[in-house]
């Protein structure tokens, strides 16, 4: 196995330098792994810049002395026969890379499914991946939504997953894959929906218009609480308490009851600029993005052995709230 590295020194095989960023910590075992620390914090810069709460929460960290992990990222896609997207449109890039599916999750009243997925080395953020069930909406909403995807792009080509899942073996074209990666994620992956598409979309799912302007670019990264590592930021509570104090608008409840084995909540969801079509001409009109998630794992046994372990799921019912944070209000 190779020696241990961190993503300052895989860096220099790219062709930008890294950003500074929430996952540079990790130690890595091998080019795969040095891959993905460049990746996720190549996306976490972006949405740094976008969702200004983040700047605040990495303050409050500071001022406490405490340690911010990433404990999962979060995308959204549409689920399409003709062309064939979903789930796999976003997870087979992280699956050639070592990630594997590790729970599956159904939202009846949202028309979502879902899946979860994990990396062998625990220090690597989750990744929760979900899909809008387009067969499940009305007529014009279908109709809607497959003429978006039907201007799809061209999927990740085979050769690329290839190169992807052997780049322990050969990293001649490392930045050639970085620059592919990050162009699946976050270029939209079809042409600029019209302004009236977007809002008549709206009615029937917020998701769906969301995906409809966002496409495959980060829904959100999360801040995992049990490592805080401080007194001052040591549960949910007291941190939402200090993101609030700094001006930092927050979720009004939290999902999960005290001393369960998954509490969640969430910053209020930015709003940005997005590309549209305005009868047929480029425009701009102003969208929900993202918003920064915070979750506080607690523990659960084994069923086999009895030994506790913190929980690493996630749970249906708590999501379902989260899905809203988007709602254009």
């Amino acid at each position: 196995m190779a020696a241990t590295t961190t993503a300052a020194t895989t860096a220099a095989a790219g062709r930008t330098a890294v950003p500074e960023g929430p996952h540079r910590r990790i130690a890595t075992q091998n080019a795969r792994e040095g891959f993905l620390v460049e990746l996720f914090d190549r996306l976490w810069d972006p949405y740094r810049k976008r969702v200004a709460h983040v700047a605040k929460y990495e303050e409050v960290v500071r001022t406490a002395g405490g340690k911010f992990v990433n404990d999962h990222i979060a995308f959204r896609t549409f689920a399409c026969q003709t062309p064939s997207t979903g789930i796999a449109s976003v997870s087979r890039i992280f699956e050639a890379l070592g990630y594997t599916a590790a729970g599956c999750y159904v939202f009846p009243d949202k028309l979502l499914a879902a899946v979860h997925f994990q990396h062998p080395n625990a220090e690597f953020p989750k990744l929760f991946v979900s899909e809008l069930q387009t067969w499940r909406l009305d007529a014009e909403s279908r109709r809607v939504i497959l003429k978006t995807v039907a201007g799809h792009r061209a999927s990740v080509k085979d050769d690329v997953l290839s190169a992807l899942a052997r780049l322990d073996e050969d990293r001649t074209e490392r930045s050639e894959l970085m620059d592919a990666a990050l162009d699946w994620f976050c270029k939209l992956p079809w042409e600029p929906p019209e302004k009236a598409t977007v809002t008549a979309l709206n009615k029937a799912s917020q998701y769906a218009a969301w995906v409809a302007v966002h496409g495959y670019n980060v829904n959100h990264f999360t801040a995992l609480i049990n490592s805080h590592g401080t007194p001052a930021l040591a549960d949910i509570e007291k941190t939402a308490a200090a993101l609030a104090q700094a001006g930092v608008p927050m979720k009004k409840e939290f999902e999960g009851a005290r001393g369960s084995k998954l509490r969640q909540t969430a910053t209020e969801a930015v709003v940005i600029d997005v590309d549209v079509l305005d009868s047929g001409r480029p425009a701009k009109m102003p969208w929900t993005y993202a918003y920064f998630e915070l979750a506080e794992r607690g523990e659960v046994a084994d069923p086999e052995t009895g030994r506790r372990a913190r929980f690493e799921g996630f749970l249906g019912p708590q999501a379902t709230n989260l899905f809203e944070m988007t709602r254009v209000k």
